[in-house]
């Protein structure tokens, strides 16, 4: 037992605290990490657990669709919840197992979008008998959205870790798989960091920054500080963009029995995302004024 503790304290030691709202600390954290404890020893790897998040996605969108209401709402919700959870113990069970690495971050990645791109389209096949094409129409303009959104939130957040705590990331690592999966894996992290690119592109400017303190710990410890007085006001806004939110929109829609209002509201967290991408292109400039002078 005390083991078991030290482990899981020591994976919450791990979590970089200014990252984390409040569901994520003081529930979904905690349940991953617990969940991760009880499957190390049964040999189940991080990649597994996975794949089963993305099925847990799956199941929430057969709840929400295909069970009456609200029990459909109330059971959807709660799988959905669940997700969160599994999606934090495959990390958890990672570092506990020494089994981190970027193979297994693209992989989570890929179940997790590709459980969600069931789910919208169950979600716009429920709204075809009172939209039509329109209500597939608004999906897929609300899943191209979340995509962007998405890929913004995650990759904002691995660099500030990168940046500021030296956590590596896909981006900071070789991908040096070249055949079978593990080359179609290595293939959809060059489109999924082409994306990141193209929606912050000042972020070159920071890694550059960092390169030139690589050599010097005086100019590593005035480029972590410039990296905390810009980045770090910008993580409580950004978090606006994560899952966390959009799964209890989509819960509240489900009990409303109005799915759209769901499409509609991540249609309007495109505002959210193109203040982001400003204010971070800002702070990297404000940076590089920093350690220039």
């Amino acid at each position: 037992m005390v083991d078991d503790q030290n482990g899981l304290a020591g994976v919450q030691s791990g979590r970089t605290p200014e990252l984390q709202d409040w569901l994520n600390r003081e529930i979904y954290h905690r349940l991953a990490g617990h969940l991760a404890l009880m499957l190390r020893p049964t040999g189940i790897s991080p990649n597994m657990v996975s794949i089963a998040g993305g099925c847990a996605v799956i199941a929430a969108g057969f709840a929400y669709t295909g069970l009456a209401w609200p029990q459909s709402a109330l059971l959807g919700l709660m799988l959905h919840m669940a997700w969160h959870v599994i999606d934090g113990a495959d990390g958890d069970l990672a570092r506990m197992t020494g089994q981190s690495g970027p193979m297994g971050e693209i992989v989570d990645g890929i179940s997790d979008y590709m459980g969600h791109i069931v789910l919208y389209c169950m979600l716009a096949a429920y709204m075809q008998p009172e939209l039509g094409s329109m209500g597939w129409a608004l999906m897929v303009a609300a899943g191209v959205s979340r995509i962007a959104q998405t890929n913004h939130f995650e990759v904002q957040r691995r660099r500030y870790q990168y940046w500021v705590y030296n956590r590596a990331w896909i981006n900071s690592q070789p991908l040096v798989a070249r055949g079978g999966v593990g080359g179609i894996l290595t293939r959809i992290a060059t489109i999924y960091l082409s994306l990141a690119a193209r929606l912050d592109g000042k972020a070159a400017l920071i890694d550059q920054l960092q390169a030139k303190a690589a050599h010097d710990p005086a100019a590593q410890n005035r480029f972590r500080d410039s990296a905390v007085r810009h980045l770090r006001p910008l993580l409580k806004p950004l978090n606006l963009l994560s899952s966390n939110h959009r799964t209890l929109v989509l819960g509240a829609a489900m009990l409303l029995r109005q799915p759209a209002w769901y499409f509609i509201y991540e249609l309007l967290l495109n505002s959210v995302l193109i203040w982001s991408i400003t204010a971070h292109n800002r702070a990297a400039r404000q940076m590089a004024q920093d350690l220039a002078a």
